[in-house]
């Protein structure tokens, strides 16, 4: 049996899709003992990441021969001795670890709040939203673990139509009925896909991990190799077994194979598994008396807390330093935008996020004058649709522009549906969406991430989305992959230009990124979810053909201002 790591955490939801390109082929047979026999190692890796830098995605092609978004080009060259104004990003997602090193000095602060006094001083709704707002949280604490929307959708249509008599079901429940047909079996395969892979992954780490400490005893060390393996000889069956269970590692991923980073990566997928079977497909799981709010109530506002970091800020932490980690300091990365302030509204639990939780944050990030709002999540369903549309709409009114993320399950977003999205029930368009698909840091086939979403239609463009190295919580840094990354990138470029060049409006800053998009001419892909060696022309993944590209997104936002000076 064989599966990829990029696979096992490929889950609609964004927050599940920063994906790391490690990728590992299992095969196991069983002895009577139920220990593993045979277990097969291999790392496939898109390119050598040895020698490339930990900020690539801030290089340039011409001057470091790294597809990157320019942004160090751009500031050594164009923007040289330039002088900038402040721009609000506000970032929809887990949380914020705002007292990070290098972020502590770029979050947002509402100087309207006098925080800690328990008094909603700016009279918007929020008491001692100083920071931002957690739209999943509550009195008694905050939400980590919700369930899928999937998981949603079949409990409610379950209760309505599970005993139902085809024959009697009326016009305005047919909708209701023909999703309820197509849910069933896709919910049900995936929970028992989830129950079924979690027993696998476990009984292999355990075994796995019992050879492990087992020999690490016997030899008195804290580390295992192949050379300290191969001197232990002992008739025991079990230490036998313990042997083999590990030896198989050394003979499949080479002499120099790290134990322990192998168990760790397979214990992340036994946490996946254990997380989607005891939470995600959960059907009894509903974590909302937490939050505590009425909701059925779409239009109900001011629930949540002040808590904008919650229990796990990892992903939006590591988002939030691709726009805008501190430049100016001489401690850990560079972000993209280097005159921002990031506003941290947490809407996203580990499992689908929730409409109406959705189209309140984008509100609150509007109403606090949030000029880009960026968000790396997604999902494959969206019951209260109607009430993201609206938000989405009143966004565009107030010249915001948003920027999400097109995914990581390998689709064609013009094909299947991934939510939220550009495109509103009434069959009309938002004009201030950007979504955005994931590239690598090398021109050749293999230059899109092999997870990435994309769409000849619904795609407008690529950016950097594999191994980006950000902030995480702790004052910690990690390499983390996925379109949650790809869309900061483009999130960071659209900050700088709207830094530099504040007489635009966000329509102007949108079509400059899209008109500036790096082209490749005649190049090849593969093609994401394709059969091996199917490739696809890049230009037909996006609308615009192109990758996110600063320096030329400058270069053309100069020209329109000379010409604006001349008229």
């Amino acid at each position: 049996m064989a599966t990829y790591i990029a696979e096992l955490f490929r889950k609609t939801h964004m927050r599940k899709n920063t994906i790391k390109l490690f990728m590992i082929t299992i095969m196991i047979a069983v002895w009577g003992t139920g220990f593993a026999s045979h277990l097969e190692f291999y790392q496939e890796q898109n390119q050598d990441t040895t020698q490339i830098p930990a900020d690539w995605f801030l290089r340039d092609p011409e001057t470091d021969h790294l597809q990157g978004v320019s942004a160090e080009r751009t500031y050594n060259t164009l923007l040289k001795g330039k002088s900038s104004r402040t721009v609000l990003v506000a970032v929809i997602d887990s949380g914020i670890d705002i007292e990070h090193e290098d972020l502590k000095d770029i979050i947002w602060t509402n100087t309207k709040e006098i925080a800690g006094n328990g008094i909603d001083d700016d009279k918007n709704g929020y008491v001692d939203d100083v920071h931002g707002w957690n739209f999943i949280g509550g009195k008694t604490g905050n939400v980590s673990d919700d369930t899928y929307e999937l998981t949603r959708e079949y409990v409610r249509l379950k209760n309505k139509f599970e005993n139902a008599d085809e024959k009697k079901i009326g016009k305005k429940e047919k909708a209701d009925y023909e999703l309820w047909k197509k849910i069933k079996p896709e919910f049900e395969e995936a929970s028992a896909k989830a129950k079924k892979q979690y027993n696998f992954y476990l009984t292999i780490y355990d075994n796995i991990a019992f050879g492990n400490d087992t020999l690490k005893h016997i030899l008195g060390v804290s580390k295992l190799n192949q050379e300290l393996l191969e001197k232990i000889n002992s008739e025991d069956q079990k230490i036998q077994i313990a042997k083999g269970s590990v030896a198989i590692i050394f003979q499949q991923a080479g002499p120099d194979a790290d134990v322990e980073a192998i168990l760790g990566e397979l214990k992340n997928a036994v946490d996946h598994f254990k997380t989607q079977s005891e939470y995600g497909y959960n059907t009894a799981f509903d974590p909302r008396n937490i939050v505590g709010d009425n909701y059925s109530d779409l239009n109900q506002k001011g629930y949540g807390n002040n808590d904008v970091k919650g229990p796990d800020a990892t992903h939006g932490t590591h988002v939030a330093g691709i726009i805008g980690a501190n430049r100016k300091n001489d401690i850990g990365i560079k972000g993209i935008a280097d005159n921002v302030k990031i506003m941290s509204v947490r809407a996203v639990p580990n499992g689908d996020e929730r409409d109406k939780d959705i189209a309140n944050a984008i509100r609150y990030a509007v109403d606090n004058g949030a000029q880009i709002i960026n968000m790396s999540f997604g999902k494959a369903y969206s019951p209260n649709k109607e009430v993201v549309d609206k938000a989405v709409k009143y966004a565009e009114s107030k010249h915001v522009l948003l920027i999400h993320a097109a995914g990581n399950d390998s689709k064609n977003d013009d094909v299947e549906k991934n939510f939220p999205n550009r495109y509103f029930l009434n069959g009309k368009e938002a004009k201030n969406w950007l979504e955005i698909g994931a590239s690598a840091w090398g021109a050749d086939s293999e230059f899109v991430a092999p997870f990435s979403n994309y769409g000849s239609k619904s795609v407008d463009l690529f950016a950097p989305g594999v191994e980006i190295y950000s902030t995480t919580p702790e004052n910690t840094y990690k390499n983390e992959s996925g379109t949650s990354m790809a869309s900061p990138s483009t999130a960071g470029v659209a900050a700088l230009v709207m830094s530099y060049f504040p007489e635009l409006s966000y329509s102007q800053v949108k079509d400059i990124l899209r008109q500036s998009t790096r082209k490749f001419d005649n190049l090849k892909v593969n093609k994401p979810g394709g059969r091996d060696g199917e490739q696809i022309e890049f230009n037909k993944l996006s609308n615009t053909g192109g990758l996110v590209n600063a320096y030329e997104a400058v270069k053309l936002a100069q020209t329109l201002q000379s010409k604006k000076a001349e008229r």
